[in-house]
């Protein structure tokens, strides 16, 4: 890097306003949309579509609700004039076409003759405007540019007269206006506007691109609200935008834009366009929609969007791109996962949207809750906890969840890798549900006419006992004929199923007599709700004779039982 960068570059100068409004005002509509996909996103691409692509692209637009699609620019190209002639008669009623062109005689008139016949058409021609094209490209002063412009207009208003079946727009941009002086980017609109005169019947387009993006939003923002404030004609026009994303603030810049005065805008699906890309109107457009405003737009099979533009772009859709990439709405971290879950939990339809880390609900998108929260080793219990709820219908106890989280943990930290909701139901199953060990509920029976008794049939390491207990209820009896180092700590129980043959879950813990902390669990499920409550019992006995060996128990076990 540079060590004395201000020896190379200089900042753009601030817009002379002594006072600015946008900073205090909201947007609270949404604007006109054009697509510009299948022209400025087009060229900007190393292969560019075919006409089969820009024609699944052209239904993909419409059906997502554009009304205004730029598709080419006929006198640049042979494959834009023929795709152009192909739409004549296949346009909806509800949609415009957009054709571009510069200030030059001959491009204007093939222009017309490539959208002859077509029943509604943006004519947009442009002409660039800033100091440095002037000196460098044109070779010419303010004055020259000026003419040309009005000549171009004079042209396009005579030959739109000349084909009145078509119900005709123009659309004039002073290419690089954001590099313009704000003075010469007035007066030259304004001398296209008198040629033109519009009105607020019949209104025309005066486009303010920020071609290159070479200062932040708040200056593009400033230059808006300038303009806005001093065009003679404001309620005659369509005041719209066009940034694009050199320094990464293209949405960030329209949106200052839209609160500075203007009212339609122009950008691709995915911030398509040349060099870092035009503005995303995607991203635009849900950002819009997260703040509670109806855009116009539909978005709701993303899925599909994102399978179009790549198989027609030969362009992929990175996995954090806002709204639309893979993991988006997806959180690994553990505290993101818990806020998420209990967002999730608390809300209700007709409430507002209020779920931590998660801006819209994924639903509006076409996407579900399947990938929100997924486990690596970054995670924590409440992520493992929910995909195992996902995958099995098990809740486990909040009191549980630190000890799934360990067993998942250490699984992640040994692979390395992320863990799918069957991998985290396979741990579950094997920690809690199956841990191998020597001692084995056989069965038990309630002892009739006798309340809170309980006789048990048991194994231990093959050797078979007759125990009794008694206590306030069958798990209370339990614990009683099979006392050993240990007591019970938490224990709970719910249906996992519904019916006749619904299926019961118990969860127990148990923890050492003496103060040791180490807590061991255990989990059943039957159609009985006693015999997976001991099942659950069991499980926790298991795990804590294999930290503790069995040999003293056994022999508690034979003083007491018989075999």
């Amino acid at each position: 890097m540079l060590n004395h960068p201000m020896n190379k570059y200089h900042p753009l100068p601030p817009i002379p306003m002594t006072e600015r409004h946008w900073p205090d005002r909201s947007i609270t509509r949404a604007p006109r949309w054009c697509s510009t996909d299948l022209r400025d996103g087009n060229q900007a691409l190393a292969t560019p579509m075919t006409p089969q692509q820009k024609e699944t692209m052209f239904h993909q637009l419409v059906a997502m609700g554009f009304r205004e699609i730029e598709v080419g620019f006929p006198a640049a190209s042979m494959a834009d004039d023929t795709f152009i002639r192909h739409l004549a008669g296949h346009v909806p009623e509800h949609v415009t076409l957009q054709v571009l062109t510069t200030a030059r005689e001959e491009h204007i008139r093939r222009t017309f003759a490539s959208v002859a016949g077509l029943p509604r058409v943006i004519l947009h021609f442009y002409i660039s405007t800033s100091t440095v094209q002037r000196r460098l490209v044109f070779g010419v002063d303010q004055d020259t540019l000026i003419r040309r412009a009005t000549a171009a207009a004079r042209l396009i208003q005579t030959l739109a007269r000349e084909q009145p079946a078509t119900q005709w727009t123009m659309q004039f941009s002073p290419e690089s206006f954001s590099a313009t002086e704000p003075e010469f980017a007035l007066a030259i609109c304004e001398a296209v506007a008198d040629i033109w005169q519009p009105t607020p019947e019949h209104k025309a387009v005066f486009n303010l691109p920020q071609t290159v993006e070479m200062a932040a939003p708040n200056r593009y923002a400033d230059q808006i609200e300038w303009f806005a404030s001093r065009f003679s004609r404001r309620d005659a026009i369509h005041l719209s935008i066009h940034p694009h994303n050199d320094r990464g603030c293209g949405v960030a810049a329209a949106e200052l834009a839209l609160m500075a005065g203007a009212d339609r805008v122009e950008g691709a699906l995915f911030g398509n366009g040349e060099r870092t890309g035009n503005l995303d109107l995607l991203t635009l457009a849900l950002n819009l929609h997260s703040q509670g405003i109806e855009t116009g737009l539909d978005f709701s099979n993303m899925a599909q969007v994102v399978a179009c533009y790549q198989e027609c772009t030969g362009m992929e859709v990175p996995v954090r791109h806002p709204y639309a990439g893979a993991l988006v709405f997806t959180a690994f971290s553990g505290s993101h996962q818990d806020a998420i879950r209990k967002g999730l939990a608390d809300w209700q339809p007709g409430k507002p949207w209020e779920v931590p880390y998660l801006p819209i609900d994924p639903r509006d998108v076409g996407r579900d809750f399947s990938g929100i929260i997924r486990v690596n080793s970054q995670s924590g219990k409440a992520g493992a906890s929910y995909l195992l709820h996902r995958q099995t219908g098990i809740q486990i106890p909040k009191w549980m969840e630190p000890a799934l989280a360990r067993e998942v943990q250490y699984e992640t930290d040994r692979s390395g890798c992320e863990l799918t909701g069957d991998d985290i139901a396979t741990i579950f199953t094997r920690t809690f549900v199956e841990t191998p060990g020597g001692f084995v509920v056989l069965g038990y029976q309630m002892v009739q006419n006798q309340q809170g008794h309980m006789a048990l049939d048991i194994a231990i390491d093959g050797k078979t006992y007759h125990l009794n207990g008694q206590g306030n209820g069958p798990i209370d009896a339990a614990c009683h004929a099979l006392a050993g180092p240990w007591r019970l700590h938490r224990y709970e129980e719910r249906a996992l199923d519904s019916g006749s043959s619904a299926r019961a879950i118990a969860f127990i813990s148990i923890v050492g007599e003496d103060k040791d902390t180490t807590e061991w669990f255990g989990v059943g499920i039957h159609e009985d709700i006693v015999t997976a409550s001991l099942q659950a019992l069991g499980v926790a006995i298991n795990q804590c004779l294999k930290a503790n060996g069995t040999q003293s128990w056994i022999r508690g076990c034979s003083a007491s039982g018989s075999q």
